[in-house]
């Protein structure tokens, strides 16, 4: 009876998701969308050609290629869509559990986040930048989907959870900053450094960290144990700051879901009805 307790101890025992999380898989998402615009603006000619105006395009060198049904307009759309699908892949693996041993979740959330912002930049460019239509409603749907992920994001990764995104209760919080504190009381310190390591906030911010760590090490301290205390001291109180705004927090994140998730099926079921419409009217490229 207790091996589910045991093992929900050891989850939240896990190290912390820290606030920088998710940070790389943006960069690699702008990285990515500056290549492909470059590629398109650039080498393809693109700048010129979305620079004509609509009715003289046709007569443009590019069009064949760049209109939505021309073959590189084509593929981009294809393949924004394409991306555009990973995330339901994402949900099925967090909600299904036949799927736990399909990678880690951080690892699909990585891919969900890349795919959900490079998509969307393959499929504007696949417009043509052209907006009219049953299509534009789906369009302005994927850009407000894309655009509440950015607030999504800020919000996930201020709910304490761990590197494996299990996400803890305010007791699990109470247990880890109790654990905490009694660690950081058993650390053999000069009685004048006591108090200013037991100090809420005392490596809050980077500046106050480099300040403590030279204040330790100044009295004595190894370099390599001022920084196991100051990484302590750090989860503690991040912990704690985290907490006081858990409740927030979390009710802001379950109104973000709601928000969400609702603009994700009218964008799926709209592109679902222009896909078959081309399809059935015999839009490919040419």
């Amino acid at each position: 009876m207790h091996a589910p307790a045991d093992a929900r101890t050891l989850e939240t025992q896990q190290p912390l998701l820290p606030l920088h999380a998710l940070t790389n898989v943006l960069w690699w998402s702008l990285v990515t969308s500056v290549v492909l615009g470059v590629w398109i603006l650039v080498d393809r000619n693109g700048w010129s050609y979305y620079a004509t105006p609509l009715g003289v395009r046709g007569y443009h060198p590019m069009h064949k290629a760049l209109r939505p049904t021309g073959q590189i307009a084509h593929l981009l759309g294809t393949g924004g869509w394409l991306m555009m699908l990973v995330p339901l892949l994402y949900q099925v693996r967090k909600r299904v559990k036949a799927f736990a041993s399909w990678g880690a979740i951080s690892t699909w959330l990585d891919v969900h986040i890349f795919c959900g912002i490079v998509g969307p930049v393959l499929v504007t460019f696949h417009t043509s930048f052209k907006f009219n239509g049953l299509i534009s409603v789906a369009y302005w749907s994927m850009v407000a989907v894309a655009l509440s992920g950015f607030i999504g994001r800020y919000l996930y990764v201020r709910i304490p959870r761990t590197l494996r995104g299990v996400e803890l209760s305010h007791d699990d919080i109470v247990g880890r900053v109790a654990e905490l504190r009694d660690d950081i009381a058993h650390i053999a310190l000069p009685d004048d450094m006591r108090a200013l390591v037991d100090g809420a906030g005392a490596a809050r911010s980077r500046r106050t960290r480099r300040a403590l760590r030279h204040t330790l090490i100044a009295h004595g301290v190894a370099a390599d144990r001022a920084a196991g205390i100051i990484a302590l001291l750090e989860q503690r109180d991040q912990l704690a700051d985290r907490m006081r705004a858990l409740a927030r927090r979390q009710r802001l994140f379950g109104l973000w879901h709601v928000f969400h998730l609702p603009l994700v099926w009218i964008m799926f079921a709209i592109v679902a009805l222009h896909v078959g419409l081309a399809l059935y009217l015999g839009y490919w490229p040419i």
